[in-house]
């Protein structure tokens, strides 16, 4: 797929290139980043240069992977990361994000969770976006639910990260919750909340 940006009303979420390198290698030095994410831990330059020149240009031209620098409109600093991911369920993808230390707080990352949600559900045809993160990351957690995820409970031993199996909270998003059409049919199950 061809690279592309997404606006949202303060953001651009533009794929991530040589020019992010930098930032990207300082964000990353924060020990919560590090602890919480799957990323190298110590995470290094090289680390940062592989992921902006290689391996995130790679996932647009290979289609599976579409990973965002997450940046301010008015003066472009470096907010965060945002990438979407195709699973191997057709039409199901997950989204996973960081946010540097200092953009914390403002609402930036669910800001744009919700603008790759709704380019996901239309350009991808997505009719699921997951979240995962490890039980006890409770600021992606927090994103997660104001984005309007709804939480479907934990997983044993479902995130493989730094060497250790680790137990993750999900969630996931469906088109209707952001009063998005989906590519099929979606039947909820009785009990289901949302069930007819």
């Amino acid at each position: 797929m061809e690279p592309i940006t997404l606006t949202t009303e303060r953001l651009l979420l533009r794929p991530f290139g040589p020019q992010d390198a930098e930032a990207s290698y300082l964000a990353c030095q924060d020990p919560d980043i590090q602890r919480w994410t799957v990323i190298p831990s110590p995470y290094s330059r090289a680390d940062a240069e592989l992921w902006t020149e290689k391996l995130a240009p790679a996932g647009w031209r290979e289609d599976t992977m579409y990973n965002f620098a997450v940046v301010r409109r008015d003066d472009g600093p470096l907010v965060g990361a945002l990438g979407v991911n195709r699973c191997t369920l057709p039409g199901t993808f997950e989204v996973g994000f960081w946010t540097a230390k200092e953009h914390r707080g403002a609402g930036y990352t669910t800001e744009a969770v919700l603008a790759a949600a709704r380019w996901a559900f239309t350009a991808l045809s997505a009719d699921r976006l997951e979240w995962r993160a490890e039980i006890g990351n409770t600021p992606s957690r927090a994103v997660a639910l104001r984005a309007g995820f709804r939480m479907e409970g934990e997983q044993r031993s479902a995130l493989f990260n730094k060497g250790i199996r680790r137990d993750t909270w999900t969630g996931a998003l469906l088109p209707a919750d952001l009063g998005l059409p989906g590519t099929y049919p979606h039947r909820s199950s009785p009990g289901v909340r949302g069930a007819l």
